[in-house]
């Protein structure tokens, strides 16, 4: 089957998403500077998890371009990534809540480590899919940037525990990492549809 349903699943989600965390953000209480300032921590939060989901889309965007079709293996490979991808609003509401306090930025953490495991599974998916002469495998080889992510995250995991800021700092490693989607791709795209 054709990839367009999954595509405008995951368009859908991701909308969805990116809505529920800009509600999360609070009208400040008074009409001043002031009173806008203290809702900081909880913009901070929002603008770098909205980074994170438009990254995720973007490379999805990327991805597919190496996919022709679809099987069941595929949507629920899919349907995994989105179900971790729609926790992050969650975690960003409550780590900006918290003003960033340990546990929070953990498990912020936890949220953006899900959603790399399960990339990592659905790019195995796609793969194994396409077999031996997996389109996917064929430009993207082992992909260190999905091997390395998950690690970079249990990292800022457990760094988040003793110091927040440092558990952030392994979090927006990664996003920098996977900021500017796979050129490889582009140019197997570019070759594909001239």
């Amino acid at each position: 089957m054709g990839k367009e349903r999954l595509l405008a699943m995951t368009d859908g989600v991701t909308a969805i998403i990116i809505t529920i965390m800009v509600l999360e953000l609070k009208v400040p209480e008074h009409a001043t500077l002031e009173a806008l300032a203290e809702g900081w921590h909880t913009f901070l939060a929002y603008a770098f998890s909205f980074i994170y989901v438009a990254i995720y889309w973007n490379n999805h965007h990327h991805y597919f371009h190496l996919v022709h079709r679809v099987n069941g293996a595929l949507l629920w490979a899919n349907f995994n990534l989105l179900f971790w991808i729609s926790l992050v609003p969650f975690a960003t509401a409550w780590m900006g809540e918290t003003e960033f306090a340990p546990v929070p930025t953990a498990v912020y953490g936890l949220a953006l480590f899900l959603p790399a495991l399960s990339w990592w599974l659905m790019q195995r998916v796609i793969m194994h899919d396409q077999g031996p002469q997996s389109l996917m495998r064929q430009v993207l080889g082992r992909d260190l940037k999905a091997n390395l992510s998950p690690l970079l995250y249990a990292s800022g995991i457990g760094s988040s525990l003793l110091l927040p800021w440092l558990g952030m700092l392994f979090y927006f490693g990664v996003a920098l990492i996977w900021l500017v989607p796979d050129r490889r791709i582009e140019h197997m795209a570019a070759r594909q549809h001239p």
